[in-house]
């Protein structure tokens, strides 16, 4: 990740939630998450100066689209501060970030029942907010990874499965050892941690990439 904006610090959901949606109708890769001080926040954009960053979050002050912000350096990010060869030390990073999703009741783009925080929603949230710009969709984030074997999997990776169509992936989690993977598992219900020993899961299961 680039220098990216961050906006709002919100005690409920739904404001963020709300930020969020509005900033998407105008064309904005946006995303919300929940931070280490308890608050829901906002963040956009990927931008390769911090000159251009200050100018999209300035013109949105002056649209009232938001209001104070700040832009987050590259140097911030754990894919940044942690050396290649410690690569271990981001892999656990990433799954204390997903960590923090637990139990959260997420909903992406918006409140009703039709839309919701979905599986590849989440992967991408917790790999960019350690500065990997992992792809929006499950599928793209298949296609983009490095394929590894079952046995190999390591914390942080992802793993795939075919939920609504047969041989075609549709959900991913973020593997965290142990046979355990944490995923947003539909609409309405909180992110968790689930086994691949599921019955469910172990007879939908696609593959697993890497991407450190």
């Amino acid at each position: 990740m680039n220098y990216s904006i961050q906006v709002g610090a919100f005690s409920v959901l739904d404001n963020a939630v709300r930020l969020m949606t509005r900033l998407e109708e105008l064309g904005l890769e946006a995303y919300y998450f929940k931070d280490s001080d308890g608050l829901y926040k906002v963040r956009f954009g990927n931008h390769p100066t911090l000159e251009q960053a200050h100018q999209e979050a300035k013109m949105l002050q002056s649209a009232k689209t938001i209001q104070n912000y700040f832009v987050v350096v590259p140097e911030s990010y754990a894919a940044a501060r942690i050396p290649p060869a410690e690569t271990e030390l981001l892999r656990r990073e990433i799954v204390r970030t997903a960590h923090g999703f637990i139990g959260v009741p997420y909903r992406w783009g918006g409140t009703s029942e039709q839309s919701g925080f979905d599986c590849s929603g989440l992967t991408m949230v917790v790999y960019r907010q350690n500065g990997l710009n992992l792809p929006r969709v499950s599928r793209n984030q298949f296609n983009s990874g490095r394929k590894i074997p079952l046995q190999s999997i390591g914390y942080g990776d992802l793993v795939f499965f075919a939920t609504a169509r047969p041989n075609q992936v549709s959900h991913v989690g973020i593997y965290i050892g142990q046979g355990r993977f944490i995923h947003a598992p539909a609409t309405g219900r909180n992110v968790t941690i689930e086994h691949l020993s599921n019955p469910y899961f172990r007879s939908r299961f696609m593959g697993a990439r890497t991407y450190l």
